[in-house]
């Protein structure tokens, strides 16, 4: 089980065996070196722990508990998480600040308890059965163990090819889960129970400003707003102070620390605070293509001169058939994200460097960044156009109109709002995350795979998280604003499932560590106190982010298109990556797992070939999950 995660952990390898438990660990060593090894027990050897992540406030919570008279050995974060169960008990999680994902046995109560970070930042995955309990950072661990059944989650898939990704607490195996961000599993005589320990608060409330930590002093270099509110400049105040205090705890480490900087203004933000607060230049490693419409190392530059740090570049380039086929290993069920490509090149690029980087991962569904609440805005208006010119002229005028090869051009653009405007409304929100509708599936699965789906809803969780919503308090400030249920879902669901396990994965195959401080559960906290409306403003997305680092950043970063960290498989699909495309998706494997109708995939195949219609992200991701059904089942 540890052998097939070397990769998560380089640096060390323990063990703890005694009847019922087991517990194995590989570290990659961050904090105190020679003094955190795992599995780590107290004084007694009553509690042991393995543990994954990062707290990142052990420091001050250290200091509380030895106010309390416990006393610690190692200077690791790892011993904060044994004593801070000792002094709170399962209600411990609710002090930390950090990723994590850990299991910590209770050999007095007989008790294992399994928790997860409050965002899912990291892993965690079990596997339960009448006999035995099994859990580890990756599934590859568990099917190590004789016994675990590797049967084929068809919910799951059918999900997958629709979103790209597969929803906590599914996995694409029917057995193994995985255990959702927030909360905590735990196993003794009585039984097993999963409870969470931590969600956002729907309360809307003006913000404390903290004095001596905001912007005083630091003259704006240029204006976004001409006559700004006295309540936006608060809000911009606490949440660069909220902001610079995520980023200052997460610079802790005893090994080497940089950042992933696309030219964003996420990434551009987090390299910002860094280089307030660091004596040196920051190291800072982008990624680039050759295509100059995905090409952002421009405004990278312009952030890595405006700050003086010790920058790095990579060019992509499309020879990855092979890059393709190894990637595959590290993500032990299918995710669709094509920009797993320039996330594992970028990590391994900083990982001659350094052990750990920060990115900006998480501001888009913070602050409003995503097309998809653009076209949920210009939705409104669109749905005002009679029936018959949206799903009749419109629609079919488009159809006849090829895609360009730009990564977005204005035709691209319409043609997926367009799309997504014949969805139901129930998958209204995720229109420009949505890559299969009803009717394509009714033509591309088979009777079998049909069968196996019972008629289950598609959107079931995306509508589990949009209810939770509504069970709010009706009385409160904000209740049932849009963007914000719609920012609530992301959270819950894209976000953890998607972006943090691509980059969980993609990073921990170099063995590099990847901080998230815009994730900080403080800083998402906040986030959601802001008022929608400075978020999304007319058509301005991320605006209290953009007022807020104005001060600080290049013009021209905070005035770029977003473009969204991606690659141009589409072109590539027809070139450099078609052998690999009409190898995996041939008549003879289609028809082998008898899952698809080859017919339609083929049609697919030859549109996109010739330019007609852009199927890259359909025909990616059958491609992605024929790659894991060879190494899986």
């Amino acid at each position: 089980m540890c052998e097939v995660i070397r990769h998560r952990g380089p640096d060390d390898e323990g063990f703890y065996l005694e009847y019922p438990i087991g517990l194995g660990m590989r570290r990659l060593s961050i904090i105190d070196l020679e003094g955190g090894h795992q599995p780590m027990s107290d004084e007694d050897q009553s509690l042991w722990v393995v543990f994954n992540g990062e707290i990142y406030n052990f420091q001050e919570i250290r200091r509380e508990l030895e106010k309390k008279g416990y006393r610690f050995r190692t200077r690791s974060d790892t011993e904060v998480i044994l004593y801070s169960y000792k002094a709170y008990g399962e209600e411990c999680v609710k002090h930390f600040r950090g990723m994590f994902g850990f299991a910590l046995w209770d050999k007095r109560k007989k008790k294992l308890i399994l928790a997860r970070d409050p965002l899912g930042i990291k892993p965690l995955h079990y596997y339960l059965d009448a006999e035995k309990l099994i859990f580890g950072s990756e599934i590859k661990s568990i099917l190590t163990c004789k016994g675990v059944s590797r049967e084929l989650n068809f919910k799951a898939l059918d999900r997958y090819l629709t979103f790209e990704y597969i929803f906590a607490p599914e996995t694409i195996f029917q057995k193994i889960y995985k255990l959702p961000p927030a909360h905590i599993l735990v196993w003794s005589d009585k039984g097993l129970k999963i409870k969470p320990y931590w969600d956002i608060e729907w309360e809307s409330k003006d913000p404390e400003i903290i004095q001596g930590q905001g912007l005083e002093g630091v003259s704006p270099s240029y204006p976004l707003t001409s006559a700004p509110s006295k309540k936006e400049e608060e809000y911009a105040q606490q949440l660069y102070a909220v902001l610079k205090e995520s980023v200052k705890l997460e610079l802790i480490s005893d090994v080497p620390l940089g950042a992933f900087l696309s030219g964003g203004i996420d990434s551009s933000s987090v390299v910002a605070l860094m280089s307030q607060m660091s004596d040196r230049p920051v190291k800072t490693f982008s990624i680039g293509f050759e295509d100059q419409s995905y090409n952002e190392l421009d405004y990278a530059r312009k952030v890595a001169r405006h700050f003086g740090t010790d920058h790095h570049e990579f060019i992509l380039k499309p020879d990855i058939e092979d890059l393709a086929m190894t990637l595959m290993d590290y993500l032990d069920e299918p995710l669709g994200d094509f920009s797993i490509f320039p996330t594992y090149l970028v990590s391994k690029m900083a990982r001659e460097q350094v052990t750990v980087a920060l990115s900006g991962d998480g501001g888009d569904e913070l602050f409003a960044g995503y097309d998809t609440y653009l076209a949920n805005r210009i939705g409104e208006y669109y749905e005002k156009f009679p029936g018959f010119l949206r799903n009749h002229l419109i629609a079919r005028w488009l159809h006849l109109i090829p895609p360009s090869q730009k990564k977005k051009g204005i035709i691209n653009l319409v043609k997926r709002f367009v799309e997504g405007a014949e969805l139901p409304r129930s998958l209204m929100h995720v229109r420009w995350m949505t890559f299969l509708k009803p009717e394509e599936k009714s033509r591309l699965y088979t009777d079998f795979f049909k069968k196996e789906l019972a008629g289950e809803a598609t959107d079931k969780y995306l509508q589990h998280y949009f209810d939770q919503t509504q069970l709010r308090n009706p009385q409160t400030p904000g209740f049932l604003d849009p963007l914000a249920r719609q920012q609530y879902v992301d959270l819950k669901t894209y976000l953890p499932d998607d972006i943090l396990t691509k980059v969980d994965r993609m990073s921990m195959a170099t063995s590099l560590e990847a901080r998230v401080p815009l994730l900080d559960h403080k800083v998402v906290e906040f986030a959601f106190k802001i008022p929608s409306e400075l978020k999304l403003r007319g058509f301005t997305t991320k605006y209290i982010l953009k007022k807020t680092m104005a001060k600080f950043l290049p013009k021209e970063v905070i005035y770029k298109k977003k473009q969204g960290f991606s690659i141009p498989i589409k072109n590539w699909l027809r070139a450099e990556l078609k052998p690999l495309l009409l190898d995996l998706l041939s008549e003879t494997r289609i028809q082998k797992r008898g899952y698809f109708n080859w017919k339609y995939i083929d049609r697919w195949i030859q549109e996109h070939l010739h330019g007609r219609e852009n199927h890259s992200h359909r025909l990616w991701a059958l491609m992605v999950f024929e790659m894991w059904h060879q190494r899986y089942l």
